[in-house]
């Protein structure tokens, strides 16, 4: 058996799971989140845990198995501390403002870039260099993240750019002089 997806998912006071066919909901102090999961997996609620189990032991029921049950648990977690991440900007000039819409990116481009923040996901920028992304839905706030770093990835030479607090940027050497 699936060794995380055979643990029960415990559901903390303050938090409410209800199970409806194939749909999980999960309530708490954060927000709502709701999530279909696969149609041959059975999903059930017993004494106060999430529990996801399979029809049989295949390979496909087995990964569907484990990745079911870790994406119950992200909710559940989401739901009662919620996820944060966070991104650095490096360059001279370059800076983020919070507007109530999301963000103003002022990022090397001709313009400034706005960035309008998804429902549910709350951006902020206590520095101008600094950008915190927080939300309750885990995969949602991975991808908020993902799509500002797009706006300008780091570049190689001068390193220049946005990326994630503590990313390593692999640095090149520039032009050498003319050989003779």
């Amino acid at each position: 058996m699936s060794r995380i997806g055979k643990k029960p998912v415990p559901v903390p006071v303050g938090v409410t799971a209800g199970v409806t066919g194939n749909t999980v909901t999960v309530k708490g102090p954060k927000g709502e989140l709701s999530r279909t999961l696969h149609a041959e997996l059975a999903v059930a609620l017993e004494q106060g845990a999430v529990v996801v189990k399979r029809p049989s032991d295949s390979a496909k029921h087995k990964a569907l198995h484990g990745l079911s049950r870790t994406l119950v648990a992200n909710m559940v977690e989401g739901v009662t501390k919620g996820y944060e991440k966070a991104l650095e900007i490096q360059g001279v000039g370059y800076k983020a403002e919070t507007k109530p819409f999301g963000l103003l990116l002022t990022v090397g481009y001709s313009h400034q870039v706005s960035f309008k923040a998804p429902p549910g996901i709350k951006l902020t920028a206590d520095q101008p260099t600094l950008v915190k992304v927080a939300g309750c839905d885990k995969e949602l706030v991975g991808q908020v993240t993902a799509d500002i770093r797009a706006v300008r990835p780091p570049e190689p030479y001068k390193g220049k750019g946005i990326r994630y607090v503590g990313e390593k940027v692999r640095r090149k050497a520039g032009k050498t002089g003319a050989k003779t």
